[in-house]
């Protein structure tokens, strides 16, 4: 048996290969993450804790819990708790203008009412995020988080503004600006309110239930 060590090595006319008990595998050794791989993963558990209809507040000993790993550990890879719910805000910010951009640069007719569909796919696809980006899961947090929405949901308005403006002036619009700022701020509410029904109805009532009535009544 080659894998022994050579000083143990049975004779053959001694012993026969039947008699020889082969030694215990050693258990694998835990694979370590690598850099930057275990923020991404509690940044997805906390988004995956927040998917939880009617959660509580989430605390670090929990999302700590659900990881396996002591709440130390946590903060070796974020300096607070806010600064996770920045990582998943980053997310949002990052995959929905990433979106709408590219609405813009593709799409000419009905670039606004795109727009909001996009945005509120995105929620639909993410219920955990959609509580981040009406805020049911910022309450009890740093104030900056809540501002940062806020600014958040400012510029979709103001995207949706520039959309809506080159339309009105392509349609021959008197007051374009005017118009596109009624419109843009309308959209915007409604679909914030999409989102946050969608949040509090414990993700039954979809964002994007009836969107083209809706959206054509919304002009």
């Amino acid at each position: 048996m080659s894998d022994l060590p050579e000083a143990l090595e049975p004779e053959a006319e001694t012993v026969s290969t039947t008699e020889v008990v082969e030694p215990a595998s050693a258990p694998a050794p835990r694979k370590r993450p690598k850099p930057g791989e275990r923020r991404v993963q509690i940044l997805q558990t906390l988004a995956e804790m927040l998917e939880q209809p009617g959660a509580e507040r989430i605390t670090t000993a929990a999302l700590a819990g659900r990881l396996s790993v002591s709440e130390a550990a946590l903060y070796r890879h974020f300096a607070s708790k806010a600064q996770m719910f920045e990582g998943l805000i980053e997310f949002i910010e990052s995959s929905v203008f990433t979106l709408l951009n590219q609405v813009a640069e593709r799409e000419q007719a009905g670039q606004a009412q795109r727009m909001v569909q996009v945005l509120l796919q995105f929620g639909e696809r993410n219920p955990g995020m959609t509580r981040v980006m009406v805020g049911d899961a910022l309450v009890f947090e740093h104030e900056r988080l809540g501002l940062r929405m806020n600014q958040f949901f400012d510029r979709v308005e103001s995207l949706l503004r520039q959309s809506l403006r080159l339309a009105a002036e392509a349609a021959g619009s008197a007051t374009p600006t005017v118009e596109a700022n009624g419109q843009a701020s309308a959209l915007t509410c409604f679909a914030i309110g999409r989102l946050q029904r969608f949040a509090r109805s414990g993700f039954r009532r979809l964002p994007t239930e009836q969107l083209d009535i809706a959206l054509r009544a919304l002009g």
